[in-house]
């Protein structure tokens, strides 16, 4: 056996430059929970509804460990899938349980269009202690095609979701038990879309006819929020952590938007960052289909200082972050083609989870807040995509 002798003076030396500074940036990321939607097929050439029914909710911690599919039970057929949506503070998943035929996707198919009246978006909630399980809109049901299940800031006793009723979305509320639903839109005439409460509960925001619209918390006193001309395209507005900003897509179109900010009461409207022609979007599937996409979109980390977003940089599609007063840092650099998508930062602002083809498929990882040390926490597979990142709340000692 070799023994090493140091003086003690070189020892403080080396832990004052070094593993000093390693110790206070590193992260215990086995005490963070993350959900996604797992795919375990996304390159059958039939189309996305021979992928999408391979969709399974899942959680696992941002170590990679403790994977587990949730409600798993409810799977039983071919025809039923399942996808993770949020967290809810008591420590419960919510979760969509979809159903469809061969039969509807290929009327679906035929006329590129949605059928939401004759296929089932439903949004369960499941105790992950216990394995029971409620279908909230199953309860007094207003639709058989909803999305949402996000518990309302500061009130947990209600539910936020989004119905199509006679083929028009509506923002929605109910109880955590699935009774009381209420519309609060203004009035029926227009598609609403992208409902999002203000942390202090006291407003909510969406847009309708891709126009930014705040409102109270019942949905009354709507009012538009960006009225230049040139925004043709508003998309997805989203409440900074202190409900001071709302943080949106707008442009001419949407091959167009760049990230925008505005004060509630319509003032203080700037452009924060562009995607360098990223269109926003993300295909996992091998072979397009219609509308079969989904949004990529930007998101706030818990200190209202940093947005995170993702942007074309050259040939590949990178994770970015932009202060709120504009600086902009590029958090990844990628080989040609490789792209990132759907990042997602936890609640005390320390890690961003985020998807990436880098390993050749469709993955999810996780980072530190400025994007070092990316590691994945699922396992990169050809044919296979993991999706849409939703990180628990972290528990306090």
């Amino acid at each position: 056996m070799r023994t090493f002798t140091i003086t003690c003076g070189l020892l403080i030396l080396i832990l004052a430059c070094g593993c000093g500074q390693r110790s206070a940036n590193m992260v215990d990321r086995h005490q963070y929970w993350i959900g996604y939607t797992n795919m375990g097929t996304c390159d059958d050439p039939r189309g996305q509804y021979y992928n999408w029914r391979t969709r399974r909710a899942t959680i696992v911690r941002a170590d990679g460990t403790d994977r587990q599919e949730v409600a798993a039970q409810l799977i039983a057929d071919e025809c039923t899938w399942t996808a993770f949506k949020s967290w809810w503070p008591d420590g419960r998943v919510a979760f969509m349980l979809c159903r469809e035929t061969p039969e509807v996707f290929a009327r679906e198919r035929a006329q590129k269009t949605f059928l939401v009246d004759d296929v089932l978006f439903d949004i369960c909630v499941a105790d992950l202690k216990t394995g029971e399980v409620l279908n909230l809109t199953a309860v007094e049901r207003v639709s058989t095609y909803n999305n949402g299940g996000i518990p309302w800031p500061q009130d947990p006793t209600k539910v936020i979701f989004a119905p199509i009723i006679k083929g028009v979305q509506q923002p929605y509320v109910m109880d955590a038990d699935g009774r009381n639903k209420r519309s609060l839109a203004s009035g029926k005439e227009g598609f609403t879309y992208g409902l999002n409460i203000s942390p202090d509960g006291r407003r909510i925001a969406y847009h309708k006819e891709y126009q930014i619209h705040v409102a109270e918390k019942d949905g009354s006193n709507p009012r538009a929020v960006d009225t230049d001309p040139a925004h043709k395209f508003q998309f997805c507005p989203t409440w900074s952590p202190d409900s001071q900003w709302l943080l949106f897509l707008a442009g001419e179109d949407s091959f167009h938007a760049c990230l925008y900010l505005v004060r509630p009461d319509g003032t203080g409207l700037r452009m924060l960052a562009d995607r360098g022609g990223y269109i926003g979007r993300y295909d996992p599937l091998k072979y397009p289909d219609f509308h079969s996409g989904h949004s990529d979109l930007p998101v706030w980390s818990s200190t209202s200082g940093w947005v995170y977003y993702t942007a074309k940089v050259g040939e590949a599609v990178e994770l970015m972050r932009v202060s709120i007063d504009g600086q902009v840092q590029q958090l990844t650099r990628s080989q040609p083609g490789v792209g990132h998508f759907h990042p997602s930062v936890s609640s005390d602002g320390r890690l961003v989870a985020f998807g990436s083809t880098r390993d050749g498929a469709a993955a999810q990882y996780v980072a530190n807040a400025d994007g070092s040390d990316a590691r994945p926490i699922t396992v990169p597979t050809p044919g296979q995509a993991a999706m849409f990142s939703a990180w628990k709340a972290v528990e306090t000692p």
